[in-house]
């Protein structure tokens, strides 16, 4: 996810201070992990930089003074491309998993552990996740359906890799 993007689509809104965009950013994108100040500061002054956003004026407070920004039109365009730009569908063809998988057959270490290691911590996030859709609302219930189904398709995968690692073998080795 673009973190600039997602700054500007909440600031399309209304007009927010970097405090407020990181409090909105946490309780819509963030309950796996909670945005940096220092980021949120670091991507308005990018997207300042850029002419995406400006300041629109600025108030007193605990500290240095609080900068309001507001999105400029060029940035409502850009966010407006991005949100209907399709994300590309494919991961990563070259996953960590394939990597050490590869690796423990190059050296002579138990790929079958490795895969079976593998399973048992998919297995447990999912019941992690589906403990955690059970008592969410429907926020959490989408973002864990979403885990939720990638770690399926992880687990077809690990499976199907058992199944075909004396083959996978023969190919690396060779």
């Amino acid at each position: 996810m673009s973190l600039g993007h997602t700054i500007l689509g909440l600031l399309e809104s209304h007009p927010s201070h970097g405090y407020d965009l990181k409090r909105a950013y946490d309780e819509r994108f963030g309950q796996a992990r909670a945005l940096p100040y220092g980021q949120v500061y670091a991507t308005l002054s990018r997207l300042l930089k850029n002419g995406l956003v400006e300041v629109d004026g600025t108030e007193p407070g605990e500290g240095p003074e609080r900068k309001r920004y507001v999105i400029t039109e060029a940035g409502i365009t850009d966010v407006a491309r991005w949100l209907t730009e399709p994300e590309d569908p494919s991961a990563q063809l070259q996953s960590t998993l394939y990597t050490k998988v590869v690796l423990a057959l190059l050296t002579g270490r138990s790929a079958d552990t490795l895969l079976d290691t593998q399973r048992t911590e998919h297995l447990r996030r999912m019941r992690e996740l589906t403990r955690r859709k059970l008592d969410g609302d429907l926020v959490d219930q989408l973002l864990c359906d979403h885990a939720l189904f990638h770690l399926e398709a992880d687990l077809r995968w690990l499976d199907l890799t058992a199944a075909r690692l004396d083959e996978l073998a023969r190919k690396v080795t060779a």
